[in-house]
């Protein structure tokens, strides 16, 4: 169904938003290796600056999210873009591992305003028909980040190497000031000190989520998301690191890499993988994309040159790219009427990888730089084996759902 124009036009802001920060997440990988040198910073430093973003995202999301309902979506989308802003611009200017942590915990402070507030306004401005719409624009506008973000880093970065970081700034205060004035708040003042009793879900906090999720009928699918998720941040977390190590790639080598298979993967994603799900289900998808990832991240040790490097790297980010929506499909078959708790727990055990992933990948690179993609590979092949062996009792469940 197609949006009204003042629709389209408050998703544009919102997805131009949401592609700045995801952009913001993504430059500074090809630029890291010059980091190491020019701040004397080890790997295992930077594993857990990738993770610092992710942990104060994950703790802060829950309360994000709650204020978004009670403080107003414009307002934390302004804040978080201010931040943001802040943010880059800091990490821009550091000369010392504290202030590039201060950097990335704001980034993900940033980060986890915006997110709720901005799936928020895009429920509050569709009707339940055009819900799936709106929701695929923002979710096209995150993914274009992820993908545009590293290719940017690497092609500013020729003007030096700090340069992409304050135009990621000065974007992020442009973009602030345009919400600021165009955007209109979505949700009316009234809703906002309505006292809306909570559920069941929402009365648990984020631990007593976690710690009961082992009795969901879906928890095998949490592993595998948490598994493909440590995976996916340990091989992006060093693979600026290992190839500037082991080849003496540059940062425009290692964003021409990782932007391509990127984009590869999205093309799959909006061309194919409806037809791929139908043709293979999604059981049989996951495993063959859990046990494909495993077998081409061990074959990164192995390859030398560089188009074999990236045409392994290319097999890793499409296998990751058909993954991760055939699990959330798979979750939300089974839901049933709890998506938005099955949601939570998604994005939940998503950051926990993407917590543990880069600080394995950091400490484990200082020690060897093959030894993260050993435990990667390792990890996604014993998850393939799990995987294979709840098969026989996730395939019953699907075929009654359909």
């Amino acid at each position: 169904m197609a949006l009204l124009t003042k629709q389209r036009g408050a998703l544009l802001i919102l997805m131009f938003n949401l592609l700045l920060v995801f952009s913001g997440i993504g430059l500074v990988i090809p630029i890291m290796p010059k980091f190491m040198e020019s701040l004397g910073i080890t790997g295992g430093t930077i594993g857990l600056l990738v993770a610092a973003f992710s942990l104060t995202q994950l703790l802060c999301s829950p309360l994000a999210g709650r204020l978004a309902d009670s403080f107003g979506r414009k307002r934390m989308i302004v804040i978080g873009m201010i931040v943001f802003a802040f943010s880059e611009g800091l990490f821009g200017l550091a000369h010392s591992s504290a202030l590039l942590f201060a950097s990335r915990l704001m980034g993900g402070i940033s980060a986890a305003m915006i997110m709720p507030a901005v799936m928020a306004y895009a429920a509050d401005i569709t009707t339940p028909e055009e819900r799936a719409v709106g929701m695929g624009y923002i979710t096209a506008a995150i993914t274009t980040g992820f993908i545009i973000g590293p290719g940017i880093g690497g092609y500013i970065a020729e003007f030096g190497i700090r340069v992409p970081f304050y135009a990621a700034a000065a974007a992020g205060m442009i973009s602030a000031c345009i919400t600021l004035t165009v955007l209109r708040e979505s949700l009316p003042s009234q809703e906002r000190s309505a006292d809306t009793p909570p559920d069941e879900a929402q009365r648990r906090g984020l631990l007593s989520q976690l710690r009961f999720a082992y009795k969901e009928p879906y928890f095998l699918s949490l592993i595998i998301v948490f598994v493909m998720s440590f995976g996916l941040a340990n091989f992006e977390t060093v693979f600026g690191l290992f190839v500037d190590q082991k080849f003496g790639f540059g940062p425009k080598d290692i964003a021409f890499i990782i932007t391509f298979g990127s984009i590869a993967g999205a093309v799959v994603q909006v061309t194919a993988f409806s037809w791929i799900l139908k043709r293979f289900g999604e059981q049989r998808v996951i495993s063959l994309c859990l046990l494909f990832a495993g077998l081409f991240i061990l074959l990164t040790l192995f390859v030398h040159r560089f188009w074999l490097i990236f045409a392994v790297t290319f097999i890793v980010f499409l296998a990751i790219d058909i993954l991760r929506p055939a699990i959330s499909t798979q979750m939300s078959m089974v839901a049933k009427d709890q998506q938005g708790y099955v949601a939570g727990l998604n994005s939940a055990f998503t950051s926990l990888g993407n917590i543990a992933g880069p600080i394995a990948a950091g400490f484990l690179f200082d020690w060897d730089v093959n030894y993260p993609y050993t435990l990667a590979c390792l990890v996604l092949f014993m998850c393939f084996v799990l995987s294979v062996r709840g098969k026989k009792r996730s395939l019953p469940d699907a075929h009654a759902s359909s």
